[in-house]
């Protein structure tokens, strides 16, 4: 079983576009820290304009390697799924196409295992990706910007985390967010078994993330009663929770989550959705007749 992991992962990194959603996340990232290199004090002064009334700080301590990671993290996870789409929406699809599939479910392995294999290997891979995204966005934040206090913008208003207070939370959302993106990948991948083709199943992924995202970001009454809480793209935006912090009398309280309950839900919530897209894919390959 572990040789087949590893013939799928080496299947993976193999193709030349694999390494497409690298080189496109390590561009969005230095083109977001170009930005605020040369244009931060500005973008910190808009970004602020809304909170002078109940807050004030140097511009100088806001812009930092933690707020560039965060503002990061917020333009650049919502769009991820697409990329992690393009390689576990491949995963059976492909094999299909390139008539390899029929060879592969002749192999004394049962088709059970051989798609939890591949779901395996494309989980492997969205998690590199994801570390990708930690060193480029953290990591090279960081150094490029130096450490200080993390400035949350809310609704509600706004809180100040202590630096020694941030490296964990962004752990956990990082971990949070491989949990989304592992949901994702199951979505694809329950797809790619349903198509002959990749490009099949990879459309369908982007076109439900679309229109599950545009109904998430709806401020509509009618969607966010009766829609919204069963969207897992909806609980996708659970990684935020971890920055949302208790306060005292307008004091930050170190360690602290404001609504913990609610990020575990939403994490439970896209394993179930993502132990159903894999439960769905192997139910249906079980019994599919395959002819390439």
């Amino acid at each position: 079983m572990w040789q087949l992991f590893q013939i799928e992962v080496y299947k993976i990194f193999r193709r030349p576009r694999t390494y497409i959603a690298f080189a496109v996340i390590a561009f969005i990232i230095l083109l977001i820290q170009i930005g605020l290199k040369f244009g931060g004090k500005e973008y910190v002064g808009i970004v602020m304009s809304g909170l002078n009334e109940t807050f004030e700080a140097p511009t100088d301590q806001v812009l930092n390697g933690y707020f560039v990671c965060y503002l990061t993290l917020n333009l650049l996870l919502i769009h991820i799924p697409i990329l992690v789409a393009l390689i576990a929406g491949d995963m059976i699809s492909g094999e299909a196409s390139m008539g390899t599939l029929r060879l592969i479910v002749a192999k004394p392995v049962s088709r059970s295992r051989l798609l939890l294999i591949k779901f395996t290997a494309s989980c492997f891979y969205t998690l590199i990706l994801l570390i990708w995204v930690a060193i480029f966005a953290l990591l090279l934040s960081v150094l490029l910007f130096g450490t200080n206090d993390l400035l949350v913008a809310k609704v509600s208003g706004s809180n100040i985390i202590s630096s020694a207070d941030v490296l964990w939370r962004y752990f956990a959302a990082f971990v949070f967010a491989g949990i989304g993106l592992i949901t994702v990948a199951a979505l694809s991948f329950m797809f790619s078994v349903f198509a002959d083709n990749s490009i099949g199943p990879i459309v369908a992924t982007v076109c439900v993330i679309i229109v599950f995202t545009i109904l998430t970001q709806m401020q509509i009454p009618f969607y966010d009663e009766t829609v919204k809480p069963y969207l897992f793209t909806t609980h996708m935006l659970g990684w935020k929770g971890f920055f949302y912090v208790k306060g005292v009398e307008g004091v930050t309280v170190d360690g602290s989550i404001e609504n913990f309950p609610a990020i575990v839900k939403s994490g439970l919530i896209l394993l179930v959705y993502a132990a159903l897209f894999v439960f769905v894919a192997i139910w249906y390959f079980r019994k599919k007749n395959i002819l390439s």
